[in-house]
């Protein structure tokens, strides 16, 4: 019988990526970032935000391409995953990334959502392993608060 080893640390995962968590994000209006229920953390709808300002602003695929919108959907979840630790303390509590909910400020007759989902899908997976597999939607929307391109919704189960 061999000794399993454990599993890496998220945040180390994070900083092996050239990634780091940025300071939780503050709320834009009246709501909480983060709400834990029993086991589960729903951290509230995250843009783009990246050192005070959006990443990109505008429509996807007109004003925004659509590897630009990745990287916003890969910021929304490193902003997603700032909320879940300040919440929790530590992001190795995490469970699984029980669901994620993208929207996409996208032109009439774009239809790629998924693909711009898929930043943060990738990501969980990479940072959490198979915790990091989740339930999806990547819906299409006329606009997002401030402009953004791209919000994404969370739920975490945790210890």
């Amino acid at each position: 019988m061999t000794a399993t080893q454990p599993e890496p640390d998220p945040e180390q995962r994070l900083i092996a990526l050239g990634l780091e968590l940025p300071p939780a994000p503050a709320p834009l209006a009246a709501y909480v970032p983060a709400r834990r229920a029993g086991n589960l953390v729903f951290v509230s709808g995250q843009i783009p935000m990246k050192d005070g300002s959006l990443i990109a602003q505008g429509v996807v695929p007109t004003d925004v391409d659509p590897e630009t919108a990745v990287r916003c959907a890969v910021q929304c979840t490193l902003n997603g995953l700032a909320a879940l630790k300040a919440e929790i303390g530590t992001l190795s509590r995490l469970r699984r990334v029980v669901r994620l909910g993208c929207f996409v400020a996208s032109a009439a007759g774009y239809h790629e959502q998924p693909k711009i989902a898929n930043g943060a899908s990738e990501l969980l997976i990479e940072v959490f392993g198979e915790a990091g597999r989740h339930a999806r939607a990547a819906v299409g929307s006329v606009d997002l608060p401030l402009g953004a391109p791209v919000e994404i919704e969370f739920v975490f189960e945790v210890q």
